[in-house]
């Protein structure tokens, strides 16, 4: 499995970056480790951050309110949490986008 995807207890880890400002929301494949994750939000008061969580959530088919920032809050590197959720089930729906 990749270092992209790490299980902590019954949640899922996400190494993403994010790129704020972008044309459009999308999962936009991989970059080294992490996946890129371009959002329209700027990077101001927490949006893109937002943004990220609701790309994120939307791609996996869950909650938004399963989906947060766990650390990277001020950065574009960001791990994400995902809640309730297997590395399997996260790495075959995310996979499908990466290409």
């Amino acid at each position: 499995m990749s270092r992209r995807y790490q299980a902590d207890g019954g949640d899922v880890l996400i190494r993403v970056k994010a790129v704020p400002g972008a044309s459009r929301d999308e999962v936009a494949g991989t970059l080294g480790d992490r996946l890129k994750v371009r959002v329209s939000a700027p990077a101001e008061g927490g949006r893109a951050n937002t943004a990220v969580c609701a790309v994120i959530a939307r791609a996996l088919g869950v909650r938004q309110a399963q989906v947060s920032i766990e650390t990277g809050r001020t950065g574009p590197e960001k791990t994400v949490r995902v809640e309730c959720c297997s590395v399997g089930a996260v790495a075959e729906r995310l996979g499908q986008l990466e290409q």
